[in-house]
């Protein structure tokens, strides 16, 4: 038999067997990713009409987040728009949303139900105002708008907002200068088709399917929205500071733009939006699928191409959620 080792000589080699052993330990967490937990549950996305831009974002994200959170099963509910969207969230209908940030500045300034606990996730994409008449109508202008039949938009969405103001910064009192006409973009293209309206206004990406499917078998055209009307937006107030002057490019709509390089007009941001009481770990984890999911739903939801890591954090006025801004500190481009 080898001789005995020495106590001490004992002593010294369960010491630095004990320290490999913790030293390895650490190795390998630090080299093996941990398993994430996966969330679970139900939750509710509050998404916008049928045919809109946010119903089809919305089916698309759900596709996606099945794939990236399969233990959730989401549940989309349709919506008027950005008005509604919000009121759903802030009430708890709704976990999750879509709205535009002048529509979110208005929820607060009016002090509404729950808007101290709304959130942001992320910044989207634009939604582009267009107003939509015949090819052969003489509004050239809003101010032209004077006596007609005006599809506003339904009284939950955010085109209403928009719609209402651009009347007023062309001198227009929508409840008495034009027929306002309570509609969402699932009617109006045809009840303008049909001699029911002699336009209609619509926000939202570009280009909008309906409004492109409208242009295919019916002359339309776009009204520009000038800079001199911009600007009597902005001075109407500060909830107004969120349009932008925009143009609306030749590729957008072919067969509208007949020829023309683009079109003037007015833009605002969408939102992600959910409140204080999402999980910080779900909400986390849906922003990095809205953000790695971008080129997949562009293909199908063109303005969800714009989406990026750069910008989805600025989401003003609303701040961060937790678990979003989480998201952005270990994603930093």
């Amino acid at each position: 038999m080898p001789p005995a080792l020495p106590r001490v000589t004992r002593r010294r080699a369960l010491q630095a067997s004990a320290a490999l052993t913790v030293v390895c330990g650490l190795l390998l967490w630090w080299l093996l990713p941990a398993e994430e937990s996966t969330p679970s549950g139900r939750l509710t996305f509050s998404t916008g009409v049928k045919t809109g831009v946010y119903q089809r974002y919305g089916e698309l994200l759900e596709d996606a987040l099945a794939r990236d959170l399969p233990g959730v099963s989401i549940d989309l509910r349709t919506s008027e728009g950005s008005q509604q969207n919000l009121a759903r969230v802030a009430k708890g209908e709704a976990d999750f949303t879509i709205a535009t940030a002048d529509a979110v500045a208005k929820y607060q300034r009016d002090g509404r139900t729950g808007a101290d606990g709304l959130r942001g996730c992320a910044r989207l994409y634009d939604d582009y105002v267009q107003l939509v008449v015949p090819q052969g109508s003489r509004v050239k202008t809003p101010a032209d708008l004077r006596g007609k039949r005006v599809g506003v938009g339904q009284a939950g969405s955010g085109v209403r907002l928009v719609a209402d103001r651009v009347l007023n910064a062309a001198r227009l009192d929508p409840a008495k200068d034009i027929t306002p006409v309570s509609a969402g973009i699932d009617t109006m293209p045809d009840r303008l088709q049909r001699g029911e309206l002699d336009a209609f206004f619509w926000s939202g990406g570009l280009p909008t399917s309906a409004v492109q499917r409208l242009s295919e078998r019916f002359p339309v055209r776009l009204v520009p929205l000038r800079d001199e009307l911009v600007e009597r937006l902005h001075n109407a107030g500060s909830v107004t500071r969120y349009y932008r002057s925009a143009v609306v490019p030749a590729d957008a709509y072919p067969d509208i733009m007949d020829g023309a390089v683009q079109v003037e007009t007015v833009a605002v941001t969408n939102l992600l939006v959910t409140t204080t009481a999402a999980d910080p770990e779900l909400t986390e984890r849906i922003t990095r699928t809205v953000i790695n999911s971008r080129d997949r739903i562009g293909r199908e939801v063109h303005p969800a191409q714009l989406v990026d890591l750069r910008t989805a954090i600025y989401t003003d006025p609303l701040p961060l959620h937790e678990g979003a801004r989480r998201y952005y500190l270990l994603n930093k481009p």
